[in-house]
């Protein structure tokens, strides 16, 4: 968990799609009913992928 929420995924920031990968990830997950959003972790230079908290139940 990162600041109460879950990542579910990691994309390099500095892939030749940018943050493309990780958009269709998380839209995927919308698709089935996650609140999944991209964050940037500037710490990493990776695109997360997260749900808040409680999120993560189907």
């Amino acid at each position: 968990m990162v600041n109460g929420r879950t990542v579910l995924e990691r994309f390099p920031a500095g892939g030749p799609r940018g943050s493309w990968p990780a958009e269709e990830f998380a839209q995927a997950r919308r698709r089935e009913g996650l609140a999944a959003e991209v964050v940037m972790d500037l710490a990493s230079d990776t695109f997360l992928v997260v749900v808040r908290g409680g999120d993560t139940a189907r």
